[in-house]
């Protein structure tokens, strides 16, 4: 498989496939193909590993592609303005928040994966259940706004709004902690907990939270 990432603004990934080469996406990330190409769905990983998904914010169901012959086409895109970002599996697992995942070839597997700690799930942010990416071949994940990438090294610590996580690898500890200060915690903005990343490993983040982008679109907008 070769890929290339094409524009700037709202990013997609454009792979060219050789026969019997598939690549697997959630529901609705095609934004076109070449002839030569099949598509099929299912529930993959069976029901129990769909079910995890739906509650990651994925879709149950996962819309599977196969090139029929050398050098079909395919391209997903982005939802919302920034970046379309490579990740070789083979290299390392990942675990990455909801929302993230875009598409990858059927050697990269995902599955729900629960945080260590109840308070993590429960004030993290982004949902008591998280995805890992796991096996081989090169995924493909959405980040809002820009990219930027850290390796943390063994006990080094980031702390980072929990919107602005992408993915971390499996050695990278994640927990919260709670904003020190009663004026902080009320005046401050940033609200009440923060996520906390403890290395060894490398963090992956993103420069915009989309949620909080579009929470003061809606804030905005006339309330009747």
């Amino acid at each position: 498989m070769r890929y290339e990432i094409i524009g700037e603004t709202v990013p997609a990934v454009e792979m060219q496939l050789m026969q019997g080469e598939s690549v697997y996406t959630q529901s609705g990330g095609m934004i076109w193909q070449t002839e030569g190409i099949s598509m099929s769905t299912n529930a993959r990983g069976g029901i129990a590993r769909s079910l995890g998904r739906m509650f990651t914010g994925e879709s149950v169901f996962m819309a599977n592609y196969k090139a029929e012959r050398d050098g079909a086409k395919i391209a997903f895109g982005s939802t919302v303005p920034g970046s379309v970002v490579p990740v070789d599996i083979g290299k390392g697992e990942l675990i990455v928040q909801k929302g993230s995942f875009l598409c990858a070839e059927q050697t990269v597997d995902l599955k729900a994966t629960f945080t260590k700690k109840l308070a993590t799930g429960l004030f993290g942010g982004e949902g008591f259940i998280l995805q890992k990416l796991f096996g081989s071949g090169m995924a493909f994940l959405e980040v809002d706004g820009d990219m930027v990438e850290r390796q943390l090294a063994a006990g080094e610590v980031l702390k980072v709004d929990t919107g602005n996580v992408v993915a971390f690898e499996t050695t990278v500890k994640y927990d919260i902690e709670t904003v020190k200060g009663l004026g902080n915690i009320f005046f401050g903005g940033e609200g009440l907990f923060i996520t906390r990343l403890t290395g060894p490993g490398k963090v992956i983040l993103q420069t915009q939270n989309f949620n909080d982008f579009a929470g003061k679109i809606l804030s905005r907008l006339p309330k009747n």
